[in-house]
């Protein structure tokens, strides 16, 4: 089972019918290739946009009632770039979901923030998500879950790795994220999430510029405007639910 907010979701991993595909739908697949054939079964509740607070309260009950096997939370990263927020409180929640979870689940997966050195604005609060991850991996700690870290996994640094928003992976993104996820549990995975990109030609100032002012015109503006009114993109979605392996194959051929 996968809870979360956007990321889990798998927002940047579009898939053929117009729902995302992501690095835990990439992940589950790796699993169920592991298990005979009808005995696995695969739930994501990740809805983008989404706050700590509102996925402990729609998300973890469900989790908690199933009481899977394996549940990997990521949650907290909205909260933490939101201003004012303080990264000590918001880990506070995020210990009681795990805790709640740990009592049920047989193996609870944590995930860690990314490092947002080369990211517009978000390289900003860079201190910040750091603060946070300490916390994540000490509760990690103190309740023996296993941790995703986003924050080492330094090809997720190249640009190819992420959406035209900057805000949310591409497809080969959450390949590489689904991959290291695999590591986590200690599986043999059957790539290497570092392994290096391609070179890339040399880009100049006026065309970096040029980028940034676009991302931003597209992507940033937009994004502070529902801040101001209140809106999250994630108001009216709802989680994909039980999915098939099968089924996710299939988009991510199509995504291929």
């Amino acid at each position: 089972m996968a809870v979360g907010d956007s990321f889990t979701e798998g927002v940047g991993d579009l898939g053929p019918d117009g729902a995302f595909v992501g690095w835990a739908d990439r992940f589950a697949v790796l699993l169920a290739d592991r298990r005979p054939e009808g005995d696995f079964q695969y739930t994501n509740l990740a809805v983008r946009g989404k706050l700590l607070d509102q996925i402990m309260a729609d998300q973890l009950p469900q989790a908690v009632d199933l009481a899977p096997d394996l549940v990997s939370f990521c949650a907290g990263g909205n909260d933490i770039i939101r201003p004012g927020t303080d990264p000590d409180e918001v880990a506070e929640r995020f210990e009681r979901a795990v805790a709640q979870l740990t009592e049920v689940a047989g193996t609870v997966l944590v995930t860690t923030g990314f490092d947002t050195r080369g990211v517009p604005v978000l390289k900003h609060l860079r201190g910040k998500i750091a603060t946070y991850n300490g916390h994540v991996r000490a509760i990690a700690d103190r309740y023996g879950c296993p941790v995703l870290d986003l924050w080492s996994l330094k090809s997720v640094q190249d640009r190819r790795a992420w959406d035209s928003d900057r805000l949310h992976l591409s497809p080969e993104g959450h390949t590489r994220v689904a991959l290291r996820a695999g590591q986590a549990l200690g599986l043999d995975v059957p790539a290497d999430p570092e392994q290096p990109w391609p070179p890339l030609p040399p880009r100049g100032t006026l065309e970096v510029r040029r980028d940034d002012v676009q991302w931003a015109r597209e992507f940033l503006v937009p994004w502070i405007g529902r801040r101001l009114r209140g809106e999250s993109s994630g108001d009216h979605v709802t989680a994909k639910g039980a999915l098939s392996p099968d089924d996710i194959k299939m988009r991510i051929a199509s995504v291929a």
